[in-house]
């Protein structure tokens, strides 16, 4: 269905009116959260609940709220939509300034033209710059003060990795290989094709993380489903809702856990050297379902989508169901809020960071539109104890919505940078911010 411009008063008011439909959350937002969330029966409605904050930017001076103890600045501003982040052994920061590609029904259908006006409000419906920016603080006073475009022309990039002198980037639909040397600022040959990524017209879930094995003979890699529970049937989902391992050497991959419906942040554990991904669970049963996670992901291991949430519980609406797989389904360690939107992932592996942020991981909460009131929209910290999550999460960054319930930001990538201060992408504020412990803790500790 072509949209024609007599038409957009009508499908602009039926916007509105479905923005303001919907359920309500009969559960506070901690009851999804921790070791053992509540779990009520599912609520389906006829029109989605969709509650999106109004995108509107910092201003000059803005900035999110730190934690007490902990103080927040501007690594870097002015950035096109920034939504991962990457450190270089010498310190030089990567940003991925990118967005999803465009889809073919995006312009074709009302429906496609509808989720692109809600994308617009929440601030993602910008075109992708399709690079990736080095920022570099000469000074080191917590402030980039050189930026220069390190890759151009990618399509829609969001992870990296540096695995000895070839660097790494994961476009939508492929993983590409560039020569790197330390220092460098920009890469000008063009890179070299690994292996193709599921991507195609769908491409419901087009981001694309990766990271390399200690060793740094394998990556894993991220691929996310292509629809919210299998809308679009199973055969457009080969591949999908899964973690990829891919041998380098070989060229190859295989599948190394499934059924997780939009893993994003991977990160190693530095007690034991499991792989951790934080993973965005279904939409649309409702306000108080189905929380994210926070995971353990083992070789082998499935985690229930579409046919199952948090280990057996079914989603009625994927039929024929799957038994088999149900019944080996994974439970997720750690629970982080229904619709929270949680993507990046960083452990905090520093004797910098002071109790209680020595021991856990940092979690960049992207932020809800299928929840009212809405959840995410901040940075938080999940402490960690004998390898395992444990206790309730800690706010690190807030202060992304107003009271009147604009989106001034909305945190995405999280990374430790050389000096292990925090930094966090924000791709609707436009800027990376530097989360450091502030120097009356430091004096006092």
């Amino acid at each position: 269905m072509v949209v024609y411009p007599r038409q957009l008063g009508l499908f602009t008011v039926l916007a509105i009116a479905l923005t303001a439909c919907g359920e309500v959350a009969q559960l506070p937002l901690s009851a999804g959260i921790g070791r053992h969330p509540q779990l009520p029966p599912p609520t389906p409605t006829l029109i989605p609940t969709v509650n999106i904050a109004q995108a509107v930017g910092w201003s000059v001076q803005g900035k999110p709220i730190a934690a007490s103890g902990l103080a927040v600045n501007a690594f870097a501003r002015g950035l096109d939509h920034p939504r991962w982040l990457y450190v270089l052994p010498n310190g030089d920061v990567l940003v991925a300034e990118t967005n999803a590609p465009q889809r073919i029904e995006e312009g074709t259908s009302f429906k496609g033209w509808l989720m692109r006006q809600l994308m617009d409000k929440a601030g993602a419906g910008v075109p992708s710059a399709n690079r990736i920016t080095l920022l570099r603080d000469t000074d080191g006073d917590g402030v980039a003060d050189m930026r220069a475009v390190f890759i151009e022309g990618l399509h829609s990039p969001f992870g990296m990795a540096l695995v000895g002198k070839d660097f790494y980037v994961a476009n939508t639909d492929a993983l590409i290989r560039f020569p790197y040397s330390e220092g460098k600022t920009h890469i000008a040959q063009p890179g070299i094709k690994v292996l193709d990524l599921p991507a195609g017209d769908i491409n419901h879930h087009w981001t694309k993380n990766i990271l390399a094995s200690k060793d740094g003979s394998r990556l894993y890699v991220t691929v996310g489903s292509n629809s919210n529970a299998a809308e679009n049937g199973m055969d457009q989902e080969s591949g999908r809702a899964a973690i990829w391992e891919v041998d380098l050497k070989r060229g190859s991959h295989r599948v190394y856990a499934s059924g997780l419906r939009n893993p994003n942040g991977l990160a190693w554990s530095p007690d034991n050297g499991a792989l951790w991904a934080v993973v965005n669970e279904r939409d649309e049963i409702g306000s108080d379902l189905v929380p994210d996670y926070l995971a353990s992901v083992a070789d082998g291991s499935f985690f229930g989508w579409p046919y199952s949430y948090f280990g057996g519980h079914l989603d009625d609406r994927v039929q024929p169901q799957r038994p088999d797989l149900v019944d080996k389904a994974s439970l997720p360690d750690y629970a982080l809020g229904a619709h929270t939107a949680s993507l990046g992932l960083a452990f905090s592996n520093s004797t910098a960071w002071p109790t209680p942020f020595a021991n856990g991981v940092f979690i960049g909460q992207h932020g809800s539109w299928n929840r009212k009131p809405r959840s995410g929209y901040r940075v938080i910290f999940v402490p960690f104890k004998d390898g395992k999550p444990f206790g309730e999460p800690l706010d690190v960054l807030t202060g992304f919505v107003s009271e009147e319930g604009v989106a001034f930001g909305r945190p995405v990538g999280v990374v430790l940078d050389k000096q292990a201060a925090l930094l966090v992408a924000d791709d609707v504020g436009d800027s990376v911010w530097r989360v450091t412990v502030s120097p009356m803790t430091k004096t006092n500790k």
